[in-house]
């Protein structure tokens, strides 16, 4: 029995072989694209395999409070009906710390006809938004973050007025998607370049382009990061929500690390995310490559990082600079805990993590009590630790939630021991 705000967690180490099936919850990247494109199409739309969770209920909430109706139908199923207009909001929208929602939305406001308040959590308050605000007032619409962060004021006029603009998507992909979706609103085709041909993640700008033709966009790559989306609007239909890569990847781990053969339904090479990459990775342990780039898997390094602790040789990740500014400074985060079960396990080299591992850990006692930051990835990364080294407690698990509310009832479906305070 899962308590309902457990303090911390401490898993039992594993003694015999783990083995049976985990259904994934669905992918939250396709899952709030979705749910934004959904509301921009005129009709109703049934997402089924869906994420529920904070992060998607957060996306669910505003998009009601923008005039579209969306309905819990199922635990994994969605129901939006739209005009395909949104209208203004009387309140603010509150997104807590999810990131995906505030940038989808504050691209989105520019589509409503009069002013939109987006605001987060104390996360979300530091998270950067400031290259999304400048995009956007060269589009002619007038916004502001104070901060650089949330929260940001929108002032909409039924779409963005300059219909050619550029964006600096140096510090999040999210940017570029933002601006696609919302693009297909106006009166002609609007243009939109990556400044300095420099992005963080390309391969989920596939995914947001995937997504919008899905439900009817024309897209026309026109150079490498450039592309014309024309002012067609989206068409309602049905949508299949793919399981989330990111989550995949502490299954994987987990398999890896302690010989377990737990099936999770789908293979890698079948998922369209990113981070299903971190698979060619993972299966590779315990002879991970000595320089893994994470730029193109970013949700993926803490759970790789963790499995590193315990790889036959030093790993050093790069590339992913980006991790400072995620639901918490990742690559500090991981690189502190690491050090708190033993120091000298990680070492921040700039904006590198280089993880120099001890084997000799696997089936140690160590006391240690794991730090989660409010993170839902440093969480569930580290139960990986909790799963060979006796000793470790994880702080905070309920903050799994954000992405994934059944993980801890999952390990136990597939036999892991693990006691709550």
């Amino acid at each position: 029995m899962i308590p309902d705000s457990p303090k911390a967690v401490k898993l039992v180490p594993v003694s015999k072989t783990l083995s049976g099936r985990i259904a994934l919850p669905g992918s939250k990247s396709i899952t709030n694209r979705v749910l934004l494109i959904a509301a921009l199409a005129q009709g109703s739309s049934r997402i089924t395999g869906a994420l529920k969770s904070d992060d998607t209920t957060y996306m669910a909430r505003a998009l009601e409070q923008l005039g579209v109706t969306v309905s819990d139908t199922g635990d994994t199923e969605f129901l939006v009906e739209s005009t395909g207009t949104l209208t203004p909001s009387e309140t603010p929208l509150f997104l807590g710390n999810a990131g995906t929602a505030v940038r989808f939305l504050t691209a989105a406001a520019a589509n409503v006809a009069g002013t939109t308040v987006l605001t987060g959590d104390a996360h979300m308050q530091k998270r950067p938004i400031a290259p999304l605000v400048e995009a956007l007032n060269a589009a002619g619409v007038t916004a502001q973050a104070p901060t650089g962060c949330p929260p940001v004021t929108v002032h909409g006029n039924g779409g963005f007025q300059t219909r050619a603009i550029e964006v600096d998507a140096s510090l999040s992909s999210q940017y570029v998607s933002a601006l696609m979706m919302a693009g297909t609103a106006g009166d002609a085709p609007f243009s939109l370049k990556v400044k300095d041909g420099d992005i963080g993640a390309r391969g989920y700008i596939d995914i947001t382009l995937t997504c919008m033709r899905d439900f009817g966009a024309q897209i026309t790559q026109t150079g490498p990061l450039s592309w014309d989306i024309a002012n067609r609007p989206y068409q309602a239909r049905d949508y299949w929500v793919e399981p989330d890569a990111s989550a995949a990847t502490y299954v994987w781990g987990i398999n890896a690390l302690t010989g377990a053969h737990l099936d999770i339904g789908i293979a890698p090479e079948a998922m369209m995310q990113p981070d299903a990459k971190a698979y060619d990775f993972i299966r590779q342990f315990p002879n991970l490559p000595a320089v893994i780039d994470g730029s193109q898997m970013q949700d993926a390094i803490p759970t790789i990082a963790v499995l590193a602790a315990f790889n036959h040789h030093p790993v050093r990740f790069v590339g992913i600079a980006n991790l400072r500014v995620k639901e918490c400074d990742r690559i500090n985060a991981v690189a502190t805990e690491l050090n708190r079960i033993q120091p000298g396990l990680a070492q921040e080299i700039g904006d590198d993590l280089l993880i120099t591992p001890d084997r000799s850990l696997i089936g140690r006692t160590v006391e240690a009590d794991i730090e989660t930051y409010h993170d839902h990835r440093i969480a569930m990364a580290f139960a990986q630790a909790a799963l060979v080294i006796n000793g470790v407690r994880i702080l905070d698990p309920g903050c799994t939630a954000k992405t994934y509310p059944g993980y801890w009832r999952d390990l136990q479906s597939v036999g892991v021991e693990m006691t709550f305070d």
